[in-house]
């Protein structure tokens, strides 16, 4: 821990030192993440404070603007997100409150699943019904568009060495159309993005805290959901899954949220959501592989595979994707 982003980091943290009773000697990394951003612990002495987290978050890659407002606008919806202590926005970093270190990815399991899914459902519908428009970035078929885009540039091409045929691109880009057209028919919410077991965690108060959510936008409304429970980093079992989604559906519904009357309808809109995020999440794994040299990822790669595979092989116009899928399975092979 020597580079120089570090030392300009410890010389905020000791103007900090007597307003919140920090022990610098106690700054130990806490996590990183797959972008630019990594994380610090720190202890403080300050009653009622214990330990702190130090955001460092580079200006020229990861401006901190998003990440205040989004913090600011799920905090008054009710959600359990870090409280911000200090702001360096200059520098690129932030003093915040700390949520523990038990992530979801940790402590679920068949028994304790149930709770804590149902937690974070509730969570979600809070904070879908604080949504407003024109207040994040739009969801929009260009975003959607460059994000299925991920799939065959970073992992057929990039990680497969596999070139489509003239076919087998038409069948990807008519796909990709049938995706799209779904994903911008359903209703728009504020979407997390990334709402799943490594960005939750459990707390005894307010459960679950929630963090990682500064690339949110207003988009889909099945899309946390697919985030949450197609996790690229634990699978269920498909009937406990749609159990849960028929929970989420009910408690939104009644809650007000801009539903299908019809669970059918709600289910496919989840799945083709689903599918959506996997293609993305296939390309985004290869290129953090290839271009940043994070090959941790590649492990998760076959449960998204799987994913993408059965979704698509559901429905008839996504059958010839889901040959080109299956086709990449043989290929790893």
């Amino acid at each position: 821990m020597t580079d120089s982003r570090l030392n300009t980091l410890r010389s905020w943290l000791k103007a900090l030192e007597p307003s919140w009773q920090l022990d610098l000697d106690t700054l130990a990394p806490a996590s990183a993440d797959a972008s630019f951003r990594r994380y610090f612990r720190i202890e403080s002495q300050k009653p009622n404070c214990g330990t702190v987290i130090v955001m460092d978050a580079p200006p020229q890659h990861e401006p901190l603007d998003a990440f205040i407002q989004v913090d600011l606008l799920l905090s008054t919806a009710g959600l359990n997100v870090p409280k911000i202590l200090e702001q360096n926005i200059t520098e690129g970093f932030l003093l915040l409150g700390d949520l523990g270190s038990k992530t979801y990815l940790a402590e679920l399991n068949g028994e304790t699943a149930d709770i804590l899914y149902k937690d974070a459902a509730h969570a979600l519908v809070q904070m879908q019904l604080a949504s407003k428009p024109n207040v994040l970035p739009n969801y929009d078929q260009a975003l959607l568009q460059r994000e299925l885009d991920l799939f065959p540039e970073w992992y057929l091409k990039k990680h497969l060495h596999i070139q489509p045929s003239e076919l087998q691109q038409t069948q990807i880009n008519t796909a990709f159309e049938f995706i799209i057209e779904n994903n911008l028919a359903q209703a728009k919410v504020y979407v997390h993005r990334d709402y799943h077991s490594r960005n939750l965690m459990v707390t005894e108060k307010n459960n679950p805290g929630v963090i990682d959510f500064q690339d949110a936008v207003y988009g889909p409304i099945t899309y946390d959901i697919s985030s949450l429970w197609r996790d690229a980093y634990i699978a269920w079992p498909e009937e406990r899954i749609i159990d849960w989604v028929i929970k989420f559906w009910e408690e939104g519904r009644n809650a007000g949220l801009p539903m299908p009357n019809d669970f059918g309808q709600f289910y496919r809109d989840f799945e083709w959501m689903g599918l959506q995020r996997h293609l993305k999440v296939l390309g985004i794994f290869a290129r953090l592989f290839h271009r940043d040299g994070k090959g941790a990822y590649l492990n998760d790669i076959p449960l998204v595979l799987e994913y993408a595979i059965a979704t698509a092989n559901r429905y008839i116009e996504l059958k010839p994707l889901a040959r080109i899928l299956e086709s990449t399975r043989q290929s790893k092979e």
